[in-house]
Parts: structure tokens; sequence; C-alpha cells
């Protein structure tokens, strides 16, 4: 079994019509302009209980009777107003399929760079020092009830390890396999937000990003990396996961995140399209879905995992993701105080998988996992070579980089057999499922524009005239990077879009010839946000594509 990871946001509270009149709602409140902590302090004399102020947001984690609500969204002092979310949860063929062996020879390594890790934790690990055996994870602070800052889950150690694992239980002789990161010389900043089971707050990863934002010029942190997600409730204007996201980008921090594991997810009829999860349907992050590489170091043969979610976002219509990379069956660090070793032994990778002479059964150095979990990691690693190479790149500017030199060189299908019920699984490679493409390493670092203006992921338009998709800028004017004339759609999306602005494709972008997904997705009032769609079982109990 290959355990299969995006660490998820699930509602944890009961539908308000399912709960009785005197139940506690916990949720997070934006407030307008104004003194927050006099804000907070009203509310709490009104009956409401104070989890954690948000100030990153102007905002408040509150739990209120389920009676005040409408009160609560109506005050003139509140902005927004949404339901708190419940947090539950390179590599020999990586590396080479990326480019990021080419990058660490010419010296690229994301030497002091640092890249906060919002996860369980990072244990340590030889992989994460320096050559001189001092750790690279800098800062650990929990913001869960628990306060250990080790990883006690499994999932941060092993992200934190395709980022900038430098492969010193992986490397010399009798090593058949070397598990090296995409920038094995960064410095970590470890921002806890699942306990030992997994299970978080929405609020506290808020809590987790102010604290990135507050420490990055202690650490120097250029890159933030989030591979978690909760389902689209709201426009991401609204959306204080997406506000949170927003702040750590206009600091001058990358944010990488994962785009969901909701491929298969055909509760809506759409193909697992509209799937993309928060804060992945921000327009200013890099979002990332998952590629399997088929077991092999090559590129040519990697297609998309078919669980990886799909775009356009729900409500926005934002296209999404913005690229793709290796995230399926990946071997990366294990966590030696994590449950996964223990709850999941088959996933610990024997020795005799990389060692000339090594012992067969589960090992204790690496662990295998999928999603896009370990997708998103890939690009905040290749982030951060680009941030060592130059340091006056802006955001905008790497995930410009990032996507006009991306691969986009796909079949048009591809199929995939879950290898424990059988189901065979059909992935179209359109704009809404690899965005701009597959990640290059070496062809980002080789780029030496720098467009000024902003990298927004664009919005999406059907046009019933035509039947064909539009892409939009996001907020208009020429000062847009994806506006500038020097720098067509095309550039970006190659031949996802044609002309300057249509979207590729029609009935084959939905992969039947009926249209059925087509007019599902832009044609009624679930993409248009009445509706979002439902999660699978928790994806760490699926098992990755074969």
């Amino acid at each position: 079994m290959r355990l299969f990871s995006c660490f998820i946001l699930a509602l944890g509270t009961l539908p308000l019509s399912a709960a009785p009149a005197d139940a506690r709602i916990d949720l997070i409140v934006q407030f307008r302009g104004g003194n927050l902590t006099r804000q907070i302090a009203q509310f709490q004399h009104s009956g409401a209980r104070l989890y954690r102020a948000l100030p990153l947001i102007h905002g408040a984690a509150l739990s209120v009777r389920r009676d005040e609500l409408e009160r609560v969204r109506h005050s003139p002092e509140v902005l927004a107003v949404s339901e708190e979310a419940t947090v539950r949860q390179t590599l020999w063929d990586v590396t080479p399929a990326v480019g990021a062996d080419a990058a660490f020879a010419a010296g690229w390594t994301g030497s002091g760079i640092g890249v906060a890790v919002i996860d369980s934790g990072i244990s340590g690990n030889a992989d994460l020092t320096t050559s001189a055996g001092a750790s690279r994870v800098k800062y650990q602070e929990s913001f869960t009830p628990e306060t250990v800052t080790v990883d006690v889950y499994g999932h941060g150690t092993h992200v934190a390890g395709i980022v900038g694992s430098r492969a010193a239980n992986s490397t010399g002789s009798g090593y058949t396999r070397t598990f090296r990161g995409i920038a094995p010389a960064v410095n970590l900043v470890s921002l806890i937000v699942l306990d030992r089971y997994g299970n978080g707050r929405e609020s506290d990863v808020i809590a987790a990003i102010n604290r990135a934002v507050q420490l990055k010029q202690t650490y120097n942190i250029r890159v933030l990396n989030l591979s978690l997600g909760k389902p689209v409730s709201m426009s991401y204007t609204k959306d204080p996961l997406c506000q949170a996201v927003e702040v750590a980008w206009h600091a001058g921090i990358v944010v990488v995140v994962a785009a969901g594991n909701e491929g298969r997810n055909n509760s809506m009829n759409t193909q697992g399209y509209a799937t993309i999860t928060s804060p992945g349907n921000d327009p200013y992050v890099i979002t990332v879905g998952a590629l399997k590489t088929m077991g092999t170091p090559a590129r040519a043969d990697d297609v998309l995992a078919s669980y990886s979610s799909k775009g356009p976002t729900l409500f926005d219509h934002v296209a999404k993701p913005d690229l793709v990379a290796p995230g399926n069956q990946i071997v990366s660090v294990l966590s030696q105080d994590g449950r996964f070793r223990n709850t999941n032994p088959a996933n610990c990778v024997s020795a005799t998988f990389y060692q000339t002479n090594g012992n067969a059964g589960p090992g204790d150095k690496y662990f295998w996992m999928s999603g896009t979990s370990m997708a998103s990691p890939v690009v905040a690693g290749a982030a951060a070579l680009m941030l060592q190479k130059d340091p006056s790149l802006t955001p905008d500017q790497v995930k410009y980089r990032l996507m006009k030199t991306a691969s986009k060189s796909f079949p048009l299908y591809s199929t995939s057999t879950d290898p424990v019920t059988g189901q065979v699984y059909s992935v179209h490679h359109d704009l809404f499922s690899v965005g701009a493409g597959y990640v290059d390493v070496m062809a980002a670092l080789s780029n030496l524009e720098k467009p000024t203006g902003k990298a927004l992921s664009p919005y999406t338009v059907y046009n019933t005239t035509t039947q064909q998709v539009e892409l939009h800028n996001t907020t208009g004017g020429n000062s847009i990077v994806w506006g500038d004339s020097s720098t067509p759609w095309s550039a970006v999306w190659g031949t996802y879009v044609s002309g300057s602005s249509i979207v590729w494709g029609d009935s084959i972008v939905w992969g039947d010839s009926i249209l059925t997904g087509f007019s599902i997705v832009w044609g009624d009032s679930i993409v248009w946000g009445d509706s979002t769609p439902t999660s699978e079982t928790d994806p760490l109990l699926l098992n990755g594509d074969k």
C-alpha cells in the first residue's frame, strides 16, 4: 500500500440545520477596520468565547451559540464570517524528472534560503542536517494544544524531506538509490498545526502563517509550503485562509499550496473538475497538482495522477492548478517519532530498495507517500533554488518563471487503475488538470525575465455563443504580468491556450463527446457557488495510482 496524502481541512461542526439551538459554533470572524482588541472584547461580553486572535486577517476564532449566529453576521463591526474548518490531515526518480539533479550539479542547493513548512512538524534526521551535522531546522513552534515540537504524526517530516533532504542516509558506497530533496541546503522553519492524529484547526494555520511573516527577516523565509486544503465554501476574496496567504505573498514570501486530492470525486457529475481546495483557489499562490513518475527518473512517461484535483475553482472560476509536479509513490524522510511508522509499516522503505546489501522488511529511514501534498514541496524547493540564484526575485516573478518554463508536453489522455478496487480512471491533460505544465527546475533557473506587476492566476469565462472558455485577467489593467504584450497567454500556457485568450478544446477537454461534464461545470449553480463538493474517503486511507 502507498499512503495517499495531502492533509485536508474538513468542516468540523454540524450543519446549522442539524444542530440544536443552544449548540456552539466555531467561527472565524473578520472584523472591519478598528481596534481589534475592543471588537473581540465586545463579542466576548455578549457571550462569545475566544479561541485565538487572528491579527493577520484582523479577525478572531470565536465560539458562539447557534442562535447568536445571525447577530454576529449582521453586526456592523463584522466584515465576513465563516465556519472554522477542522484540520485532518528527492528522491531518486523525482529530482532527475524535474531537473533538480542538474541544478545540484551546477551548485544550486537553496543555501541561505528559509522555507517554512506548515504541517505536523519536522523530526530530527541526518538528512535534514548540514554536512557538519547541525540541524537545518532553525525554528519550531506548535500551534496545537500539544507542546511537542517533533513530528509525532509523520506528514511534515516527509514534506520537509522532499523540499530539502541532503540524502545523508542514502549516499555513498553500497547505495543504489539516493533520496536527495530539491533544495538540499535550505534552512527549515517548522510551524506545527497538526497533532499526533493529524487533526488541527483552520485558525491554527492562520496563526502559523502569521508567525512565518513575523519571522521572515530573522530566518530569511522566502518560501512557505502548505500541503493542506479545505473545501471551498466562499469566494477567495472572503475566505480567511486565502486572505492569510495573500498577506504572506504581499510580504515577499512565495506561497506554494497543494491542489487537493479530489480528482476522482464525481459527486457533482463533473468528472473531478471544480475540486481545487482552499487556499489553492487563491489566484496569488502557486497551486500544484500531482503527477505519476511511473517509477522512472525519465520525464517522458509521466502523467497526471487521477486523484489530483482539477479546476476551475468554485465561485471565482480561477484557472487552477498552476503547475504539476511528481507526487505519486514518493520516497522521503521517515519521522522516527511519527505514527505512520507503526500504523503503516508497509509504507516503510525496505533497505533492499536502495542498498546493495540491505535487509528486507520495513526500514526506519524512508517512507512512501502519494498525493498533492508531495507535489507541492517539489515546487517549494524549486522556488528556493531560484531565490538563492537571484534573491531580488518577487513572488510574482518566481511564479511567472516557473509557469512559463514548465514543460507542456503531455499525452491527450492517460488511464490509471486503483490497485485496491481495480477501478480504471481516465485522465485528460488540459489546462484545468495540469495548469501551465510540468515544473522544470533548470529551465526556470535559466530564465532571466523579470516582468513587473502581478502574476495572479486568471479567471475563466464560458462564452455561450462561441462555446469556448476564455481566460481573463483577475484584476484587469496592463500592469498584470499575464497581460503584458511581451508575455501573451500562449507564452505561459502554451498549447493549452489558442490565440490570446481561448482555452484549448471544447467537449474533448471534459473527457466525453456529449458535453455532459462541461455543461455541469459551466451550466448550473454547483460551480457558481451554491454548493461544494463532498469529500471522498479520507485520502490517507487510499492507495495512490499504479
